[in-house]
C-alpha cells in the first residue's frame, strides 16, 4: 500500500487548468450520503468534466487525483512509464466492486488492443487515503483483501500507451459495455496521457467537449428554406 493522497495534490509538474473547488473527501462523502438514489453507471467516468457526472459532483476533484504523483507512480510500477488514463469509477462501497470483479466484468469492457493495463484502487474515504495498483491480469478474488467492504473505493483504470484504445462502437468490448451498462459509452471518452509517450497513435483529441445530441445535427427549418 502506498500512503499519501491529500487534498493538495502534486500533479507531476502540471498546473491544473481548473483547480478542484471541492476536496476529494467532501465530494466522496456527498455521493456516499446519497448512494441509495444514484445509479452506479452515473459514477463511471467521474473524473471527466465533459461527462454526465458534471451535475452530480465536481469532476475536477477526481481528475486532480488521477493526475497526482501517487496514482501515476503506482501505475508505472505495473505497466511501465507510458501511461494513459481512460476511465475511473467511484464505488460507494468497496463490496460492490468486489461483486463486479467476481462476475468477471473487470476487463470485459476494456476496448484496448493488445489488452493490458492496471487498476489503481484508492481508499478515498479514509483520513489518509491509501493506494494499491494491480495489473489487469492479476485481478482476482483477493483484490480487496486490504479494503473494508463498506468503505468507498475509487477505481482508476489505466492502460499502457503501447496499446491502442479502440473507439469503434462495434468493437466487442464497447458493444458488451453498452449492452450491459446502458449509460456508459467508452467509445467517445477522452483519454489523458499522464506519463511518457503515446506509442500506439491513440486518439487523444476526441471527447474533450460535451456530446452533441444526434437531433442537433439537422438544419433548422429556416436554414433549409434559405438553401
Amino acid at each position: 500500500m502506498t500512503p499519501g493522497v491529500s487534498d493538495h495534490l502534486d500533479l507531476a509538474g502540471r498546473i491544473s487548468l481548473a483547480p478542484a473547488r471541492l476536496p476529494v473527501h467532501e465530494a466522496v462523502a456527498k455521493i456516499v450520503a446519497g448512494k441509495a438514489t444514484i445509479r452506479q453507471e452515473r459514477l463511471s467516468g467521474i473524473h471527466n468534466p465533459w461527462g454526465h457526472c458534471i451535475g452530480l459532483t465536481d469532476p475536477w476533484s477526481f481528475l486532480d487525483l488521477c493526475e497526482s504523483d501517487v496514482v501515476i507512480d503506482a501505475a508505472k510500477k505495473v505497466i511501465g512509464p507510458d501511461v494513459i488514463l481512460w476511465d475511473s469509477e467511484l464505488f460507494p462501497e468497496a463490496g460492490r466492486y468486489g461483486e463486479f470483479v467476481a462476475e468477471g466484468r473487470e476487463g470485459r469492457y476494456w476496448p484496448v488492443t493488445p489488452l493490458a493495463g492496471a487498476v489503481v484502487l484508492v481508499a478515498v474515504g479514509r483520513k489518509t487515503p491509501e493506494v494499491r495498483a494491480v495489473g489487469l491480469e492479476e485481478i482476482g478474488s483477493d483484490v480487496l483483501a486490504s479494503f473494508d467492504a463498506s468503505e468507498p473505493l475509487y477505481v482508476v483504470r489505466l492502460m499502457p500507451a503501447t496499446s491502442r484504445f479502440e473507439r469503434d462502437p462495434n468493437h466487442a468490448a464497447n458493444r458488451a459495455c453498452m449492452e450491459e451498462q446502458v449509460l456508459v459509452n467508452y467509445s467517445n471518452r477522452p483519454l489523458w496521457l499522464l506519463s511518457g509517450t503515446d506509442r500506439a497513435n491513440n486518439d487523444l483529441v476526441s471527447g474533450f467537449a460535451p456530446a452533441v445530441p444526434v437531433w442537433a445535427s439537422g438544419a433548422m427549418p429556416s436554414e433549409r428554406e434559405e438553401k
